[in-house]
């Protein structure tokens, strides 16, 4: 899938966080590379623990962090070809990592880095994944933690609804799933 380029306008509160100067440079969303797997790991790295730690603990992070972004798991997530990255102005800001089954994408991670929060790239993100490997399919899968309102808020706001929870794998609180149709 070639680089999806989505501009968005800055909210007033991305515009407060990068000091009222924001660049006016697009969210450019392509799909991951082998030299990108630092990149992506820093993602994980800055967004797990102000994110996690609140709801879950930092043992939760620290073995999430361990388990699920891992050198190897990234190099592997990436060779699958099915991670993709947002950029602004040259630096990886957020990624995105789903599989495929049958009629139904799992979207496994969707994260922003959170200086980049309210900048367009999660939904930059999301409509790429909807655009390019979700467009012929049914509907888009995803869990988030309870607690997560913020995920959940995004999600909501983009359509998406609750079918279910279940225990988390690791020990943390249940994970909400939620579902949307592949369309407007």
């Amino acid at each position: 899938m070639p680089g999806v380029s989505l501009a968005t306008r800055p909210s007033s509160q991305s515009r407060r966080r990068y000091g009222g100067a924001m660049t006016r440079e697009p969210v450019t969303v392509r799909p991951a590379r082998p030299d990108d797997v630092d990149a992506v790991r820093d993602v994980g790295a800055r967004t797990w623990p102000p994110t996690y730690t609140p709801i879950a603990g930092a043992d939760y992070v620290r073995t999430g962090l361990e388990q699920w972004w891992s050198h190897d798991r990234t190099v592997q997530a990436i060779a699958s070809g099915r991670v993709l990255v947002a950029e602004r102005d040259g630096a990886v800001i957020g990624m995105a990592a789903y599989t495929v089954q049958g009629d139904v994408l799992d979207l496994w991670r969707l994260y922003v880095v959170p200086e980049a929060h309210g900048s367009g790239a999660g939904h930059a993100l999301l409509e790429a994944v909807l655009a390019g490997p979700a467009r012929d399919l049914r509907v888009v899968r995803l869990a988030h933690m309870d607690g997560n309102t913020v995920a959940r808020a995004f999600y909501e706001r983009h359509g998406f609804v609750e079918t279910h929870r279940s225990a988390d794998e690791i020990g943390g609180p249940d994970n909400v799933w939620m579902e949307r149709p592949v369309g407007p």
